[in-house]
């Protein structure tokens, strides 16, 4: 995608530091959270060759010349803005842009568990993007007024489908003040993860209608978590819409509890595992190694922000999401930590 077309896009909604470079390899722009977290402002960082970022290395200009149709990877990379003296430590993703130019995703090292998610927001949303959150409170007012007026006029089911309808509008409604007052995350609260996923179902079914067979296989046994039940719902239905895109007849939603489990570098003693399996088409293979990438998408019509905010979300409950995929068979895996129960106290021989 050219860098002109990327500016149209709402890059400043993810907390993940993107930038996209010109051909010759300079930085022709960048989201507000990569611009934060460099430390500089957007206007400095234009027309600074990429590789010069990186400290004491040549990492990034070899990678740059290798990037072509197969993004390229770089661990732990030590960057700084030229001149400044603050180190930054991150993963480096490089994809080609259709511009011959390329996309820089940034995963900071202290993104993974343990990190404040708030260090990595932007600062502030761009006047385009405020402007279009400020349009979108007007109509989701009147999507709200008349689903509350069917639901006075109909029976049990349509008061409930339209109590859906109103959970959501409320939900974006959420979203839109966020955007126009960016603000830390809110803090999290103790979360059913099954409760999310019939929520998520019961939008799954109001989308696909019958048409698609939704499997349940939840384990009962697992507690609740610390997190934000809005942003899970949001990042699971991107999930299993895009299942439903896909062309699935069938899609299983399965929770296990996993103890041992180990994400990015730590091992926690109790881990939830999801799995959202569908039999559709699958992931393209020319796709595969960027499903995740912002702005990458296998359809025509794809904004290509759902998996990235899926994974965004994951990050921040200190989890990680990844996938396997075959023509017939997709599996997306999340993993995310919980509290482990406590060791019962020995009992006194007194």
């Amino acid at each position: 995608m050219a860098a002109d077309t990327a500016r149209d896009v709402p890059l400043d909604a993810l907390a993940t530091p993107i930038a996209w470079l010109a051909v010759d390899g300079s930085l022709a722009g960048c989201n507000a959270a990569f611009a934060h977290w460099m430390g500089v402002g957007r206007r400095r960082l234009l027309g600074v060759p990429a590789a010069a970022l990186e400290r004491d290395g040549v990492q990034l200009a070899e990678s740059l010349a290798l990037a072509g149709e197969a993004p390229v990877r770089m661990r732990r990379a030590t960057l700084a803005f030229p001149g400044s003296e603050g180190l930054r430590f991150a993963d480096l993703w490089l994809a080609r842009a259709d511009d011959g130019g390329h996309w820089l995703e940034v995963h900071p090292v202290d993104e993974f568990p343990g990190a404040d998610p708030a260090l990595l927001l932007p600062s502030a949303l761009s006047a385009s993007l405020r402007g279009l959150a400020h349009e979108l409170r007007n109509p989701l007012a009147g999507i709200k007024g008349a689903a509350q007026l069917l639901a006075r006029r109909g029976d049990a089911e349509a008061r409930e489908l339209t109590g859906i309808i109103e959970t959501e509008v409320g939900r974006l409604a959420a979203l839109v003040d966020r955007l126009l007052s960016p603000a830390p995350p809110r803090p999290f609260e103790p979360v059913n993860i099954h409760a999310v996923l019939e929520r998520v179902l019961r939008l799954s079914e109001s989308d696909a209608g019958w048409a698609v067979r939704l499997q349940r296989d939840y384990d009962p046994s697992l507690p609740e978590f610390p997190g934000d039940a809005d942003r899970l719902t949001q990042a699971l239905w991107n999930l299993v819409r895009n299942a439903l895109e896909a062309g699935a007849a069938s899609v299983q939603l399965r929770t296990r509890a996993e103890h041992g489990v180990r994400i990015f570098d730590v091992t926690h003693g109790l881990a939830l595992r999801l799995e959202i399996a569908d039999d559709g088409r699958g992931v393209p293979a020319e796709l595969a190694e960027q499903v995740f990438l912002p702005l990458v998408s296998g359809r025509a019509e794809g904004s290509g922000l759902g998996l990235a905010l899926a994974q965004q979300v994951a990050r921040e409950h200190g989890g990680s999401l990844a996938y396997r995929s075959r023509v017939g068979h997709t599996v997306f895996t999340l993993l995310l930590p919980l509290p482990s129960a406590p060791v019962p106290e020995a009992a006194s021989d007194g």
